[in-house]
């Protein structure tokens, strides 16, 4: 009696969906933290310095580097100074394994 029925393509079109508009969906958006911050953070709060309440992280925070210590330039890569550049010091370290069997 209560049999599904798929609706007729016809009958679908003639529903005026144009004017229907489905909400946004909602995201919460939290602020991006600088490394700055992160690091104002981390020697602030005693929260940060242990995970899970379980895992001691002192040892780490006194041992992590500065973000100006790891900032390093960006540099081009020139494919034949590189490979040049790495060939002659794999030829260096081969002559001195070659004297250093003579010897």
């Amino acid at each position: 009696a209560d049999i599904p029925v798929i609706p007729d393509l016809e009958d679908v079109q003639e529903e005026d969906l144009a004017m229907q508009v489905a909400a946004p969906p909602s995201v919460q958006v939290n602020r991006v933290l600088t490394y700055h911050d992160l690091d104002k953070d981390l020697m602030k709060h005693a929260a940060f310095q242990t995970l899970d309440g379980e895992v001691d992280l002192k040892l780490l925070t006194k041992v992590l580097a500065p973000e100006h210590e790891l900032r390093e330039d960006d540099v081009g890569w020139d494919w034949d100074h590189l490979f040049t550049e790495v060939s002659s010091e794999l030829v260096t370290e081969w002559d001195l394994g070659q004297s250093e069997r003579e010897d």
